[in-house]
């Protein structure tokens, strides 16, 4: 099962385009603009449909002409853009159009389809169970209301492949009562909000973190999510705190926040277990401090300095403890600039830091700055490069980006250089992640 993450935002999206918080400002400089949650699934069927999820389709390069199922969740205006049947209306698209959810949602609808235009409703409540085409449907319960109690559900999803996934956007906590419905679901993914961080007391209909957590807790206990499970966070509205902050609060629960135009191939194989992640930055950028809250959600983390010690040296040992005390007592470090064998016996995650650091020790090992030939080096980068692609364990690297001054002086200078980027770019290649850290600002490379 595809699914193409058309929105990830609250109401009003995320950054509010009325604010100018600290949550609004940072997202606002890292130009992630979430639009009105909603979701394409294998592009025939959709999970909401607010007025932005059309044009947002059209700009992930997606086509909404062989949709054949629309599952609302409720009436709310962010959920339900009644226009796009209209606009479908104009488009002999050739086959029905099925719209599923509750009565009044529909009747919100009925008027905005073309006299010809073949379109079914099917109204629902929770407790029923449906099949949309080859998909088999759950509708659940949600706290949260337009007009009346019920007016509001939410969706339990299987394939036709088996992948099932939960739907739950909008609600409130749950009693419970309600997690026997999804007991042993044991989903693939599920999509549940988080709307308003930190000030979950403005909504008794809407979750903050934690309730959130409350709620994943349940669902665990009732054995629906399990280890398995991709957990997303959606309806992400600027109430939380800014992006970096709200990654290592989900973390903690076993969750992320999901991000417009994400693609997820939900029950497919999974991925192996390692996940490589290069993290670059200049000096000072904060690119070792985000590397380091990337793997906060660890209980144990290898740290791997790269760096040693420098003899007489009372700056780059200030250095080295600062970057000491900052790190979770749980973590162990080792000091080695044999990084191929560290990746390779590695037992649990591993943080590097740096191959800046280890390619100057490689260099000074080789005796490079007296002459000698490049060859045992470039075998070195060679061998780093293949144990990082076998690795395990998640792992991240951290290095210096070099490649944006001016052309250094001297030819030692410029050999440094274009080696280090030569080592980042192979690194990048063979990592799932790379991220670009400016004046501690994390931009996603990849």
């Amino acid at each position: 099962m595809e699914i193409v993450l058309l929105g990830t935002g609250a109401a009003d999206g995320w950054p509010s385009p009325f604010c100018r918080c600290e949550s609004c400002r940072d997202a606002a400089a890292r130009g992630q603009i979430r639009g009105q949650t909603a979701a394409l699934v294998d592009d025939v069927l959709l999970l909401d449909c607010g007025p932005e999820a059309p044009r947002a389709a059209l700009r992930l390069g997606r086509t909404l002409a062989g949709v054949r199922h629309i599952l609302l969740t409720h009436g709310h205006p962010d959920h339900l853009g009644p226009q796009a049947l209209l606009f479908r209306s104009w488009i002999d698209t050739g086959h029905e159009l099925e719209v599923i959810g509750p009565a009044t949602a529909l009747d919100a609808c009925r008027s905005w389809v073309g006299p010809d235009d073949p379109v079914r409703f099917l109204p629902v409540r929770a407790g029923d169970r449906l099949s949309a085409g080859p998909y088999e449907v759950t509708v659940l319960p949600a706290r949260h209301r337009v007009f009346h109690d019920g007016d509001t559900v939410l969706y339990d999803l299987t394939a036709p492949d088996g992948a099932r996934m939960l739907w739950a956007c909008d609600t409130g906590p749950w009693p419970a009562s309600w997690f026997d419905a999804v007991r042993d679901a044991a989903y693939d993914a599920v999509f549940l909000e988080e709307t308003f961080g930190d000030r979950s007391e403005l909504s008794g209909q809407h979750l903050g973190l934690p309730e959130f957590a409350g709620l994943l807790t349940g669902l665990r206990d009732a054995a629906a999510v399990t280890a398995a499970t991709d957990v997303v966070a959606v309806h992400l509205g600027h109430h939380n705190p800014p992006i970096d902050e709200l990654e290592r609060r989900l973390r903690i629960h076993g969750a992320r926040p999901g991000s417009d135009g994400e693609i997820l191939h939900v029950g497919a194989p999974p991925r192996p277990a390692a996940h490589r992640t290069l993290v670059l930055g200049g000096v000072r950028s904060g690119k070792s401090r985000h590397a380091e809250d990337l793997l906060a959600a660890h209980p144990a983390v290898t740290y791997v300095a790269t760096g040693g010690t420098r003899d007489g040296d009372a700056e780059w040992a200030q250095r080295i403890t600062v970057h000491r005390e900052r790190r979770p007592s749980s973590w162990s470090t080792v000091e080695t600039d044999d990084v191929a064998t560290a990746l390779a016996t590695a037992t649990q995650p591993l943080l590097v830091d740096c191959l800046g650091t280890w390619l100057t020790a490689r260099l000074d090992a080789h005796k490079v700055w007296e002459g000698a030939d490049l060859t045992p080096v470039h075998a070195d980068i060679d061998n780093l490069v293949a144990a990082w692609r076998a690795c395990r364990v998640p792992v991240i690297a951290v290095s210096n980006e070099v490649g944006s001054g001016v052309v250094p002086a001297s030819v030692s200078g410029r050999l440094f250089r274009d080696l280090l980027g030569t080592v980042n770019s192979r690194v990048a290649a063979a990592s799932e992640s790379a991220v670009l850290v400016v004046a501690g600002i994390p931009v996603r490379l990849r």
